[in-house]
Protein backbone atom coordinates (compact mmCIF):
# COMPACT_ATOMS: atom_id res chain seq x y z
CA UNK A 1 0.00 0.00 0.00
CA UNK A 2 1.46 3.60 -0.73
CA UNK A 3 0.22 6.06 1.48
CA UNK A 4 0.67 9.91 0.67
CA UNK A 5 0.34 12.44 3.74
CA UNK A 6 -0.39 16.37 2.46
CA UNK A 7 0.41 19.36 4.28
CA UNK A 8 0.38 23.31 2.67
CA UNK A 9 4.16 23.11 2.58
CA UNK A 10 5.12 19.29 3.01
CA UNK A 11 7.71 19.76 6.04
CA UNK A 12 6.82 19.91 9.42
CA UNK A 13 2.75 18.54 9.97
CA UNK A 14 3.50 15.82 6.51
CA UNK A 15 6.20 14.79 8.86
CA UNK A 16 4.81 14.67 11.49
CA UNK A 17 1.37 12.88 10.23
CA UNK A 18 3.90 10.71 7.83
CA UNK A 19 5.72 9.43 10.65
CA UNK A 20 2.42 8.49 12.84
CA UNK A 21 0.76 6.58 9.67
CA UNK A 22 4.15 4.64 9.70
CA UNK A 23 3.85 4.03 13.31
CA UNK A 24 0.13 2.84 12.89
CA UNK A 25 0.36 0.48 9.63
CA UNK A 26 3.62 -1.19 11.51
CA UNK A 27 1.30 -1.63 14.97
CA UNK A 28 -1.71 -3.29 12.45
CA UNK A 29 0.58 -5.44 10.55
CA UNK A 30 0.17 -3.54 7.30
CA UNK A 31 2.48 -3.47 4.97
CA UNK A 32 3.43 -0.02 3.09
CA UNK A 33 5.40 2.78 2.15
CA UNK A 34 4.28 6.04 3.39
CA UNK A 35 5.85 9.20 1.80
CA UNK A 36 5.35 12.95 2.84
CA UNK A 37 4.20 15.91 0.07
CA UNK A 38 3.37 19.64 0.11
CA UNK A 39 -0.14 20.62 -1.70
CA UNK A 40 1.68 21.93 -4.59
CA UNK A 41 3.78 18.45 -5.63
CA UNK A 42 0.79 15.96 -4.33
CA UNK A 43 -0.63 15.02 -7.44
CA UNK A 44 2.15 13.88 -9.03
CA UNK A 45 3.13 11.96 -5.60
CA UNK A 46 0.11 10.50 -5.10
CA UNK A 47 -0.20 8.97 -8.95
CA UNK A 48 0.00 5.43 -7.48
CA UNK A 49 -1.10 5.84 -3.74
CA UNK A 50 -4.17 4.04 -2.47
CA UNK A 51 -4.46 6.31 0.26
CA UNK A 52 -3.82 10.18 0.65
CA UNK A 53 -4.03 11.23 4.51
CA UNK A 54 -4.48 15.41 5.04
CA UNK A 55 -6.31 17.64 7.47
CA UNK A 56 -9.77 19.22 7.43
CA UNK A 57 -8.27 22.59 6.14
CA UNK A 58 -6.88 21.18 3.14
CA UNK A 59 -9.24 18.92 1.38
CA UNK A 60 -10.96 20.88 -0.73
CA UNK A 61 -7.26 21.90 -2.28
CA UNK A 62 -5.92 18.59 -1.84
CA UNK A 63 -9.38 17.04 -4.08
CA UNK A 64 -8.64 20.32 -6.89
CA UNK A 65 -4.70 19.08 -7.05
CA UNK A 66 -5.39 15.26 -7.34
CA UNK A 67 -8.04 15.81 -10.07
CA UNK A 68 -9.46 12.26 -11.15
CA UNK A 69 -7.02 10.35 -9.00
CA UNK A 70 -8.46 7.61 -7.58
CA UNK A 71 -6.73 6.93 -4.04
CA UNK A 72 -8.82 7.38 -0.80
CA UNK A 73 -8.79 10.60 0.75
CA UNK A 74 -8.54 10.29 4.47
CA UNK A 75 -8.92 13.46 6.33
CA UNK A 76 -7.20 13.45 10.28
CA UNK A 77 -8.10 15.51 12.59
CA UNK A 78 -5.73 14.47 15.24
CA UNK A 79 -1.86 14.28 13.59
CA UNK A 80 -0.69 13.17 16.64
CA UNK A 81 -3.30 10.00 17.43
CA UNK A 82 -2.10 7.00 15.89
CA UNK A 83 -5.25 5.33 16.95
CA UNK A 84 -6.89 7.72 14.99
CA UNK A 85 -4.40 7.81 12.08
CA UNK A 86 -4.99 3.43 11.99
CA UNK A 87 -8.89 3.23 12.53
CA UNK A 88 -9.52 5.06 9.24
CA UNK A 89 -6.57 3.74 7.25
CA UNK A 90 -8.20 0.14 7.86
CA UNK A 91 -11.17 1.94 7.14
CA UNK A 92 -10.22 3.29 3.91
CA UNK A 93 -8.57 -0.25 3.13
CA UNK A 94 -11.62 -1.80 3.59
Amino acid sequence: MRIVAVCGAGIGTSAILQTNAERAIAREGLRGVVSASDLAHVADQAADAQVILTSPELVEAVRAAIGRNYAELVVIENYFSVDEIADKLIDAIG
